[in-house]
């Protein structure tokens, strides 16, 4: 029987704090009308120094799994995807899965950049379709503005913070995620990256002093490959699927910049209002945009179960994908889910762990403390062998004779002169 991987639930989180193309144009030479005429972007959203990549996460996985009607022990998998994780490691993921009480759950951190969303979309939906798992939570969160120079009007103006999830099932109807495609071009690396952190530049002095461990772009570069594969990624995911363009009822793009979303709907000749758009209040949240603006498509009733979508994307690696989906929704029999009891048991079954590890480990060492050093066991002496009645003694080997001059050495003891 064949399996389907339906998109059940969503959920969303972005921090309080709003940051004005009128805040920036205090910070570097610019104004808000070359920012909206050149991204569309008006504002953006920036974490507080509380508000880290899992924080943000775990909320919007929350809100799915609330929308889902799905307990956080229904879980068997979760993927997060971030070009800002929480550390190089443990994964994001794993941080998250603690936080919401999934202990059946693996969990894993996917890293493509602002494709790495629908790169783990794809990976959830195969696992599912295989019969792997059953249930997955697919998470894209950034706090990208740690990993900004407020100085560089190149990237100051373009990013802001945020997170989106999407809870998927398996299922017997035939729906939810149909088809993806997953591209990259790894000739252009250094279009867009994060020049520290990794192996290949580690942190020093000399790399903070260059400001390293900040976004660097070349923006005019990207630009032109992001206007070349959004429409192609767009075509090749609905033919995959054996489809036309006319069937697919809207386009969720990531959400980097305005003219490339004009661009590809130009190439693609279809209406602009085809396209889901909330890049003017959040700017270019990377992974989390995609689901950021299905979420609020799902919300409003812009998206309806039935429709078909495409999602589509790109980014640093160079990377994009696309995947064709048929929108299905939460299971309405079910009943909801108290996620708060969920929260506080993972709360205390986390501490619990911790403090059972500090127990053991000084034990451990108390142990180690009290011990006596070992006494080395005394050799144990043979018994003579019994010999009966008439038997041989057993035979003694002929002790060897002592070297003499026929051999070729000299037998006499030393003399003095």
């Amino acid at each position: 029987m064949a399996r389907y991987a339906h998109i059940t639930g969503w959920g969303h989180a972005v921090p309080e704090k709003v940051l004005t193309n009128d805040d920036i144009a205090k910070m570097v030479d610019t104004s808000d009308e070359w920012i909206r005429t050149r991204t569309g972007i008006r504002e953006r959203r920036i974490a507080s120094p509380e508000e880290s990549t899992a924080v943000l996460a775990a909320r919007a996985a929350e809100e799915a799994l609330r929308k889902a009607r799905v307990a956080p022990t229904q879980v068997d998998l979760i993927l997060v995807a971030s070009s800002t994780p929480e550390y190089i490691f443990p994964a994001t993921a794993a941080i998250v899965q603690d936080a919401i009480g999934a202990t059946r759950a693996g969990a894993l951190d996917v890293s493509a950049a602002c494709t790495g969303f629908i790169y783990a979309l794809s990976l959830a939906a195969a696992m599912i379709k295989v019969g792997e798992i059953d249930t997955a939570l697919v998470i894209g969160a950034e706090t990208l503005s740690r990993i900004i120079d407020w100085e560089d009007r190149n990237t100051c103006i373009l990013f802001g913070d945020g997170a989106g999830a999407l809870v998927l099932e398996a299922s017997d109807e035939p729906g939810g995620v149909i088809t993806s495609i997953l591209r990259a071009d790894g000739s252009g690396a250094d279009l867009l990256l994060l020049p520290t952190c990794g192996s290949r530049n580690p942190v020093s002095h000399e790399a903070l002093d260059q400001k390293m461990h900040y976004v660097k772009m070349q923006g005019r570069e990207v630009f032109r490959f992001a206007t070349r594969v959004m429409a192609r990624a767009t075509r090749e995911v609905v033919e995959k699927a054996g489809m036309t363009l006319d069937q697919i009822d809207w386009i969720a793009p990531h959400q980097a910049n305005r003219r490339i979303i004009e661009a590809a709907a130009k190439s693609l000749r279809r209406p602009l209002d085809d396209f889901l758009m909330n890049l003017d209040r959040y700017g270019n949240t990377s992974t989390a945009s995609i689901p950021l603006v299905l979420y609020e498509a799902a919300e409003s009733g812009r998206i309806k179960p039935g429709e078909y979508g495409v999602l589509v994307g790109f980014g640093a690696g160079l990377t994009w994908g696309a995947a064709l989906v048929q929108w299905t929704g939460p299971k309405a029999e079910r009943k909801p889910v108290r996620l708060k009891w969920y929260q506080r048991l993972a709360r205390v079954r986390s501490r619990l762990r911790q403090w059972r590890r500090a127990l053991e480990g000084l034990w451990v060492h108390l142990l180690e403390r009290l011990s006596l050093p070992r006494v080395p066991e005394r050799p144990r002496l043979r018994k003579p062998a019994t010999r009966s009645k008439g038997a041989l003694p057993p035979k003694t080997k002929a002790p060897e004779p002592a070297p003499t001059e026929a051999h070729g050495e000299d037998t006499a003891a030393p003399t003095q002169d």
